[in-house]
């Protein structure tokens, strides 16, 4: 008798789970697409113990037919494609047709569903990929999936799980993720009936920012916009002073769906070009709208990974998108924001990076909500929420709300810098969330950007006036607006760049003759990667001849390298290419410049004349960057008028306002 012989339909599901469902992330992140791709406008997401107890995912969307329920757990099973056509023009986030049948395989599954066109609903129950029991059910429109015991079967499968905070973590940003993708559905996600998520599905992609991220943070965001003939980008970008140490805070959106890119990753931070500090990223979500023809999602069972036509087209758009609404900022940061501060003690369990709840240490202080309740008499919650503490006075005579956005007036914000008020994101309201069937009612938050970030009255860079040298280091001026410092190192580097890069585009017009001439040895190995490279070396002006077994002679130079620095700038160059040998030459002169204008730049202890100062202070204006020298430093930091009368305690609150708020 042969040894060979087919599989169970049980097992080769629970062999595909393998790949599809990882742990409680991949199971939610299924389960959301196909409501996404049933049209639902509310979806609610039900947690218990980091997933493995329960996941419960309600939509409000086409729902499944009673004849269609159970082929729906059938391996390969789909209403999205077709034929093979269709296949590559994949227009739903799923199409596979393994996601149910591979979870159903490895977990307790119930679900209900009702149609439009259906006068009941259905219900089918399934455990380890067997029916337990198929019957009508009093169902509303959409359906309800409700996955118990996962990995009951599989218990190996356990022991690959992280922690139960981690898994959580991982299953919102998952949810994060989606609601980016999709303003215009309301997401809701329940974590042991507290709530972690709450977006209002009105369509604005910077209330759901605000909602993940807090209001602050979606402030400092500003839009990016960008299309030719065959992509459409938008979405919202952090200013460069707003950055994190990895990548994670970018989102890739290809009509809808989260996608990894190395190759658009290294677009976005090329966007901020020399804004951005060495090892640090932005936030950004960005949205890219193409035809379907022009992405492959077929590529792994996840579907993160895709394969774009025209990838290389697409990253020039997005780099010039960004640097586009980059280049009308103001972007000097204040002085202080620069220094370090004591973080407020975090009193709720660490979820997810972006959804946090942040306690002051005064707990007696109202709530933002709660003194938005009192100016409008209206709840955010089921239940208006009681104040803890002493009440506060309010007199509603001196104002008069009619409407929500009012709360954004000078007068309010004033009350929050006075009285120093705790900040609660909408991701996380003062009172128990209710899962309703209701289309979500959250309070929509003033998101303009801080006036001290983007003001067209005031010029892009000011206009500044010497006062003096500290430490032969740093150059201090003054404006209308306040006191500045500039790092006098920073400040040259970044003119020097600028002249440089031009200059090197300049290459062969001037030229020096060496009397001695560089005379260059390598070994084998990388004279082999050399020579792949001798026109790039000679755009930029060096001409490598041979002089030998391995050796090569320099008899002259451009005219910009700096006198006593020749050997050593042609050996940095050298060294640029073989480290990476698929610089383009436009990168080559790029990190060419970085590296000419460092070394041509005043050093610190250098103590400069009034008349050299105000030269350089003179030249930052014209430079297309004048606020971060080429590697991200910051060039200048601004102490404003109202800093300064602060720091001398020339504005204080008066003694009626402190015994109120004692």
């Amino acid at each position: 008798m042969g040894k060979i012989h087919e599989l169970s339909a049980v097992l080769a599901d629970q062999i595909a789970a393998g790949e599809v469902i990882e742990n409680p992330a991949a199971v939610v992140k299924e389960l959301v697409e196909n409501s996404l791709d049933a049209g639902s406008h509310r979806i609610d997401i039900i947690l218990e113990e980091s997933g493995l107890a329960t996941i419960q995912v309600i939509d409000d969307g086409s729902g499944i037919a009673v004849d269609d329920l159970a082929l729906a757990f059938k391996r390969h099973a789909t209403s999205k494609i077709t034929g093979k056509k269709d296949l590559f023009r994949v227009q739903t986030l799923g199409f596979r047709g393994e996601a149910l049948p591979s979870i159903a395989s490895v977990a307790d599954v119930i679900v209900e569903s009702k149609t439009t066109a259906a006068s009941a609903g259905a219900m089918i129950h399934l455990r380890g990929g067997e029916i337990l029991a198929q019957e009508a059910a009093a169902s509303r429109q959409g359906t309800q999936i409700t996955v118990r015991d996962l990995f009951f079967n599989t218990p190996v499968r356990l022991k690959y799980l992280k922690s139960p905070n981690t898994e959580l973590a991982n299953i919102t940003d998952i949810v994060n993720r989606l609601a980016l993708g999709h303003p215009e559905v309301a997401f809701s996600l329940t974590h042991n009936g507290r709530s972690l998520l709450q977006t209002v599905g009105n369509g604005k992609l910077q209330q759901v920012l605000s909602a993940i991220y807090g209001v602050t943070t979606a402030r400092q965001m500003i839009p990016v916009g960008r299309q030719d003939q065959d992509f459409q980008i938008s979405g919202f970008v952090s200013l460069p002073k707003l950055t994190r140490a990895s990548r994670n805070y970018i989102s890739l959106l290809i009509n809808g769906r989260y996608v990894k890119s190395h190759t658009l990753l290294r677009a976005v931070a090329a966007g901020y070009g020399s804004k951005l500090m060495v090892g640090r990223y932005p936030l950004a979500v960005l949205n890219i709208e193409l035809d379907f023809q022009l992405v492959d999602v077929n590529v792994h069972p996840t579907k993160q990974e895709v394969r774009i036509s025209k990838e290389e087209q697409l990253a020039q758009l997005i780099k010039v998108a960004i640097q586009a609404s980059l280049a009308s900022e103001n972007l000097i940061p204040k002085a202080l924001d620069n220094l370090p501060a004591k973080k407020a003690k975090v009193s709720a369990e660490k979820v997810g990076e972006g959804n946090r709840v942040y306690q002051t240490s005064s707990p007696s202080l109202p709530s933002r909500q709660q003194v938005n309740q009192l100016l409008t008499g209206q709840a955010v919650g089921p239940q208006a929420p009681k104040a803890k503490s002493t009440p506060v006075s309010v007199k509603l005579n001196q104002l008069e709300i009619k409407d929500q956005k009012q709360l954004t007036l000078p007068a309010i914000q004033a009350w929050d810098q006075r009285f120093g008020l705790q900040t609660v994101s909408q991701n996380n309201p003062i009172s128990s969330p209710v899962v309703s069937t209701q289309p979500a009612k959250t309070e929509e938050i003033s998101l303009e950007l801080d006036n001290d970030v983007s003001n067209s009255a005031e010029p892009r860079f000011p206009e500044l006036r010497y006062i003096g040298q500290l430490h032969g280091t740093y150059l201090l001026a003054e404006s209308e607006a306040g006191l500045y410092l500039v790092d006098q190192h920073a400040a040259q580097e970044r003119v020097n760049y600028e002249f440089y890069r031009q200059e090197i585009t300049k290459v062969g017009l001037a030229q020096q003759k060496l009397l001695l001439p560089i005379v260059l040895t390598y070994p084998t190995s990388d004279c082999l990667k050399i020579e792949q490279h001798k026109e790039d070396l000679l755009a930029l002006g060096v001409q490598l001849e041979d002089f030998g077994p391995n050796t090569y002679i320099i008899h002259q130079h451009p005219a910009w390298f700096k006198a006593g620095q020749e050997e050593d700038t042609i050996r940095e160059m050298i060294d640029y290419l073989l480290e990476n040998q698929h610089l383009t030459l436009a990168q080559f002169r790029e990190k060419t410049a970085i590296m000419m204008s460092c070394k041509r730049a005043i050093k610190a202890n250098f103590h400069l004349n009034d008349q050299q100062a105000r030269a350089l202070l003179a030249q930052l204006p014209d430079c297309e960057n004048p606020f971060n020298c080429p590697h991200g430093r910051p060039v200048v930091v601004s102490f404003s008028n109202q800093d300064l009368e602060k720091m001398f305690k020339r504005i204080q609150d008066s003694h009626e306002s402190i015994n109120k708020r004692g």
